[in-house]
């Protein structure tokens, strides 16, 4: 059991530091944005911004280079490239976006880790589900480019987001007088 401490302990120490690096290249840049954003609405926007990116990145390149612009053929179910791609994004994106949220964005929630993330893995899952709905109407229907189409879903789906991780996965518990 020492053994499972001290590991925890370490990955602890590990996370404090990448957030406080992190912290520190975001907190750099608020100042022009201090009269028009809370900081934790521009620390969203900057993590969330460059996970988003990530993601972009991830699905335009397996998009292109992985899947070759083919079908993923596995034993059970053939996934549309666009599809396969948005899935790839996603799990790349899903524990980057939770360390972001937890330790840089939403630090000062006091709920539980592991509550924190069943909650934001039920976001994330609503919002995988709402942008593979979109890109599939978007590309399927009215025949946009999917990385066109999946910038476009993206941008719908990050206000939600927000409001959801702030509200919800990280909701702040109320302060006693």
């Amino acid at each position: 059991m020492m053994l499972f401490d001290l590991l925890c302990a370490t990955m602890n120490q590990l996370a404090a530091r990448v957030a406080r690096f992190f912290l520190g290249i975001i907190d750099f840049f608020y100042p022009p944005f201090k009269g028009i954003l809370p900081l934790q609405t521009f620390r969203y926007a900057a993590a969330g911004g460059a996970n988003v990116l990530l993601g972009f990145l991830v699905y335009s390149l397996s998009y292109t280079y992985l899947f070759h612009q083919q079908p993923l053929l596995l034993p059970f179910y053939a996934f549309k490239p666009h599809s396969a791609s948005l899935l790839l994004s996603f799990c790349v994106t899903f524990p980057v976006g939770f360390f972001m949220s937890k330790y840089v964005v939403f630090s000062d929630s006091e709920i539980k880790g592991r509550i924190q993330l069943f909650r934001y893995l039920m976001v994330c899952l609503f919002n995988l589900l709402l942008n593979y709905l979109l890109l599939k109407l978007l590309v399927e229907r009215f025949l946009l480019f999917p990385v066109l189409a999946q910038i476009i879903t993206v941008a719908m789906v990050v206000s939600f987001s927000y409001l959801a991780q702030r509200n919800f996965s990280f909701k702040e518990s109320a302060k006693l007088p």
